[in-house]
C-alpha cells in the first residue's frame, strides 16, 4: 500500500505527469508559431515565401518519414518471412533511396528558385538602409533622396508598408546577423564586405529583431525593433528624424545638456544641432522618441537612461561605453532629463 499521498497519486495515475509534460511542449510549440518574432506569423514577402517553403519541406519530410517507416514494418511486422531478392531490392532501392532523393532533389529546386525573388532590388528611388552590427548595438543610416547626409539612428528601423527596402550591411568588429522573423530571411553582417539584404513588409506593425550571430558577451542583449508604418505616417517621422535636435524645454534638461557637454559625452555621440559629433557611439539627435534603450535592453524613461549612464557594464556586460557613476546624483539625473528630451 502506498506510504505518501504523493505515492497513492503517482501510483493511480501513472499518466499524469507525461500527460502535462506532453500539454506543456505542444503549448510552446503553438506558442513559437505566432508573436512578433515569429517566422510562421509572416509580416513580409520574403517572410510569406520562407513559411511556404517550410511548411512544403515538413510535408515533404512528412511523407519520406511515413514511406520508410511502412516500409519497415511491412517488412518486419506485417510480412516477416524472408522476402525474394528482388522484391527486398524495390523496396530498398525503390522506398529507400529512390523515393527520398527524388522528394528530396524537388525539395532543393524549390527552394533556389525561391532565393532570386528574395533578393529582387527595388527601384532605384526606393528606401535604401545601411545598418552596421556593432558590439552590441546596431547603427542605422537612411539614405533620403536628394541629400548627401544620410539621417543616422540606432537600434530601429521603420519601413513604409507595401515597398521593397533594401538594407546594406556591414560590420566593423566580428560578424553579426540581422534579422527580422517576421519580414524576411536573416544575414550576416561581415567586417570589410557589404552584403544586401532586400524586405518587402506586407502589413503595418512592430516587429522584434535579433542579432542571430554569436558575437560576443552581449549577444542576447543586441535586439532592435522594425516598425512598417503606411508611407505618409512614415514620410512625417523620417523628415522629423531628419531635423536637427531641439532646444531643451525645461531647466532641468538644460543643466543635463551642459553636463552632457561639460563630462565629455559629446566626443563619443552626436546630437545634430549641437556641437556634439563623436561617432563612436549611438547618434543620440533624437533618441528620446525610440521605443527602446540599449539595443532592446531597456525601456525609453529618465529612469533607464539614468541606470544606463550609472553603471551600462551591469546592463550589459563589456559593453564599450564607460560607466558615469562618480558624477554627481544631480548631473546624472539632468543628462537623463535631456536625453529623454530630446524627441
Amino acid at each position: 500500500m502506498p506510504d505518501t499521498v504523493a505515492e497513492r497519486t503517482i501510483a493511480d495515475e501513472p499518466f499524469v505527469i507525461p500527460r502535462a509534460v506532453l500539454a506543456l511542449l505542444a503549448g510552446l510549440l503553438l506558442a513559437g508559431c505566432q508573436g512578433p518574432a515569429s517566422t510562421l506569423d509572416p509580416a513580409g514577402r520574403g517572410a510569406d515565401d520562407i513559411a511556404l517553403l517550410f511548411r512544403i519541406m515538413a510535408a515533404g519530410a512528412a511523407v519520406v518519414w511515413a514511406i520508410v517507416v511502412a516500409i519497415a514494418l511491412y517488412a518486419g511486422l506485417v510480412n516477416p518471412r524472408p522476402h525474394s531478392r528482388r522484391s527486398a531490392r524495390w523496396l530498398i532501392l525503390g522506398g529507400g533511396v529512390l523515393f527520398p532523393t527524388v522528394t528530396l532533389a524537388a525539395l532543393l529546386v524549390y527552394g533556389l528558385v525561391l532565393m532570386p525573388q528574395l533578393r529582387e532590388p527595388p527601384p532605384a528611388d526606393g528606401l535604401r538602409i545601411a545598418v552596421s552590427g556593432e558590439q552590441w548595438w546596431w547603427r542605422v543610416d537612411y539614405h533620403v533622396p536628394g541629400s548627401d547626409t544620410p539621417v543616422t539612428l540606432a537600434n530601429e528601423v521603420r519601413l513604409p508598408v507595401g515597398e521593397r527596402t533594401e538594407f546594406r550591411l556591414t560590420s566593423p568588429d566580428v560578424i553579426h546577423s540581422f534579422w527580422v522573423p517576421s519580414l524576411g530571411g536573416k544575414l550576416d553582417n561581415i567586417p570589410g564586405r557589404t552584403t544586401t539584404l532586400v524586405l518587402e513588409p506586407t502589413r503595418t506593425g512592430t516587429f522584434e529583431g535579433i542579432c542571430a550571430e554569436y558575437c560576443g558577451t552581449s549577444h542576447a542583449r543586441m535586439e532592435f525593433l522594425a516598425v512598417v508604418m503606411e508611407r505618409d505616417a512614415f514620410d512625417r517621422w523620417l523628415a522629423a528624424q531628419a531635423a536637427p535636435a531641439r532646444a531643451p524645454s525645461t531647466a532641468l534638461a538644460r543643466r543635463g545638456a551642459e553636463a552632457f557637454m561639460t563630462h565629455g559625452c559629446a566626443a563619443c555621440h552626436t546630437v545634430r544641432g549641437t556641437p556634439a559629433a563623436g561617432r563612436v557611439g549611438p547618434d543620440l539627435t533624437h533618441v528620446g522618441s525610440r521605443l527602446s534603450l540599449a539595443a532592446g535592453t531597456l525601456p525609453n524613461d529618465a529612469g533607464a537612461f539614468r541606470r544606463w549612464i550609472d553603471h551600462p557594464d551591469r546592463i550589459k556586460p563589456d559593453v564599450l561605453m564607460p560607466a558615469f557613476g562618480m558624477l554627481p546624483d544631480d548631473d546624472l539625473d539632468a543628462i537623463a532629463a535631456y536625453l529623454e528630451d530630446l524627441q
